[in-house]
């Protein structure tokens, strides 16, 4: 760890951005008129906008920052229809005729995805490669053998292995061939570019805060401006808009982590994870004429931990462990949202909207669920309906969801109730806050958050999550204050960082001005 101290004391940096260039996509500064209104820049978004538009429809894609910055730009950017063990699940749940249909979903996103890198000449360090699930527990060795029974009862090319072409020791393992992997930046820089012109534009620092529905709806814009559209998708990581469908009630979010790594062995090709925790995530990716390792995994939900450079070190042990580190080059996190069944919400937002749709919930499967979702929504915009809409209906019901409906949101009452109540013990005074650290200040019997960055500055804001009132807690390792009910989190000067939440949080200024505080 001594010799890559630097690269985990700096802010962490996805190597999909770092590795492109930057996007100016200007903001909207006018209402306009289109056919469809696509909110949020991410895979799903610049999809489906690239979709719509080869179809003849007039789009407005609008980003709150800068598009393919999100979850698409912290991704392992694995292209792959093996989600850990979910055949067996889903044929348990949902029958074996929406199970079905969830694979031809994903595996006809995985082959548009395809398709475009091959139609537009893409250079996105595209490699088809197998994907494994391994297992080195017992408890699991059951279930990776029904998992491929599953998967071979719906037609997946699905093959059992009691080893697996890395050296980890494994209990047993299945093994998906022809999946792939990619560079996603390079993929959605390139689809983006294609959306803007003959009526259709891409607006970014353009942020969504309402819809008013119609049969033109107005998407209104924190600046005030309109998008009037037919058709709206909210294509956001977590919808920004309800409209009484309680998604907030419906999914929680997931953090998780990965460092890019040169490795000191050989790394002999595929994609890996395994299915018990902590998660490993391992993939190769092309950098320069060298190969590096990417290794993930290290889940937690959203503001349950502050000492999150923690999975960052148990990524780099792990690493180091089996493959040898010469040198850590990146680390980066990313936030994910889960659904109450694992299975992504995907539709009309609720049955009452017929011109309102949602592309939400992707879990650790963004790649080929929000290519999915893109079609899928482009189906039903167009033709009035999909073949695979049925299992990802965001209105849909099912048993195994119930408990866990109940488990999420006492999990959540637990933290609200917990942020406002569980009393602190008291340090000393904000004098005691160090460089690059930050504390909990109370003042008059308020809770301040305050943060001393490497200046000195001191940075106070309110810790109350402007989206349902939660009580945010400290990422180290971002330096941002996250919620642990909704997953909202924002900078430590309170400016937004993503959502549900989209008002900052109240910012009482910079220095040293508050001399009396009691930090705790």
């Amino acid at each position: 760890m001594e010799n890559n101290k630097n690269v985990f004391e700096s802010k962490p940096v996805s190597y999909w951005i770092d590795s492109t260039k930057n996007t100016y996509y200007e903001p909207l500064d006018s209402d306009i008129n289109v056919d469809v209104a696509v909110v949020g820049g991410g895979m799903a978004g610049i999809t489906l906008s690239y979709l719509l538009k080869k179809r003849g429809l007039k789009v407005a894609l609008i980003e709150a920052e800068r598009i393919i910055n999100g979850a698409s730009g912290h991704t392992t950017a694995k292209i792959t229809y093996q989600h850990n063990l979910i055949y067996d699940k889903l044929i348990r749940d949902f029958g074996k005729e929406k199970a079905l249909q969830y694979f031809k979903a994903n595996k006809y996103g995985a082959g548009l995805i395809e398709k475009f890198i091959k139609e537009m000449n893409i250079e996105c360090d595209y490699l088809k490669e197998p994907a494994y699930v391994y297992t080195q527990s017992d408890n699991y060795a059951d279930k990776v053998e029904d998992e491929v029974k599953a998967a071979k009862e719906l037609g997946i090319d699905a093959k059992y292995c009691k080893d697996i072409p890395i050296p980890i020791d494994v209990k047993a393992a299945v093994k998906f061939e022809n999946q792939a992997q990619f560079h996603p930046r390079k993929y959605l820089l390139a689809l983006a570019e294609k959306i803007p012109g003959d009526g259709s534009f891409i607006f970014e620092n353009t942020r969504a805060v309402d819809i008013k529905e119609g049969d033109v709806c107005e998407v209104i814009t924190q600046n005030g401006k309109k998008v009037l559209a037919s058709n709206v998708v909210i294509d956001t990581h977590f919808p920004f808009f309800d409209g009484k469908g309680f998604y907030f009630a419906r999914m929680y979010a997931e953090k998780s982590y990965a460092i890019a790594v040169e490795a000191e062995h050989e790394f002999n090709g595929g994609m890996y994870i395994n299915a018990e925790t902590p998660v490993r995530s391992l993939r190769s990716q092309k950098c320069g004429d060298e190969d590096i390792l990417i290794v993930g995994g290290e889940n937690h939900k959203t503001g349950q931990d502050k000492h999150t450079n923690t999975h960052y070190e148990n990524l780099f042990n792990f690493a180091k462990k089996t493959f040898g580190v010469k040198n850590v080059l990146y680390r980066w996190s990313t936030q994910d949202y889960v659904t109450l069944d694992d299975i992504p919400y995907i539709g009309h937002l609720t049955s009452k909207f017929k011109n309102i749709y949602v592309a939400t919930g992707f879990k650790k499967w963004g790649m080929t669920n929000s290519t999915a979702s893109a079609a899928i929504i482009a189906d039903m915009i167009t033709n009035g309906k999909s073949e695979y809409e049925d299992v990802f209906n965001p209105s849909r019901y099912t048993p195994s969801s119930t408990g866990r409906l109940f488990t999420v949101n006492m999990s959540v009452a637990k933290d609200y109730i917990k942020g406002k109540m569980e009393p602190a013990d008291i340090v000393n005074n904000e004098s005691k806050i160090k460089k690059g650290e930050a504390e909990i200040v109370e003042k008059n019997g308020k809770k301040y958050g305050a943060y001393r960055d490497i200046d000195g500055k001191l940075y106070e804001v309110d810790i109350t999550c402007t989206h349902m009132g939660c009580e945010l807690s400290w990422n180290e390792a971002e330096k941002t204050w996250d919620c642990p009910c909704h997953g909202s989190r924002f900078k430590y000067n309170g400016e937004v960082v993503e959502g549900p939440a989209f008002i900052p949080l109240k910012n009482y200024g910079e220095g040293d001005n508050n001399k009396d505080a009691n930090v705790f």
